[in-house]
């Protein structure tokens, strides 16, 4: 066999290779849907009534409360106050935390 005919056939094995391999495959994608806003506040009162106290936590309130308004002004209303009688002095913070779950159920 020639060299030509060779390096010929050589080439056109190469390119039947890359040709077979670089077939289009179907993929799966999953688009995530917007989480709950609630989510986060909910996480955070969650700890409250397990007995955690407030932190520095406490300064990202008024952000959750403008994230919830966007989408549910009632319960960002219920949140709003709920959040501030959590911050008041003497208050049973793992009591209120409970409640202020339900209501946001």
């Amino acid at each position: 066999m020639s060299t030509y005919l060779r390096i010929c056939l050589l080439g056109s094995l190469i390119a039947f290779s890359i040709t077979a391999c670089s077939k289009p495959q179907n993929e799966t994608i999953i688009i995530k849907t917007a989480a709950d806003p609630l989510d986060g506040i909910r996480t955070v009162l969650d700890g409250y009534a397990k007995g955690q106290p407030l932190r520095s936590e406490v300064s990202s309130f008024p952000d959750y409360i403008n994230d919830i308004r966007k989408v549910n002004p009632e319960k960002a209303d219920v949140l709003e106050k709920g959040l501030q009688e959590l911050q008041k002095p003497g208050v049973n913070v793992q009591s209120k935390a409970k409640a202020l779950l339900e209501k946001l159920k």
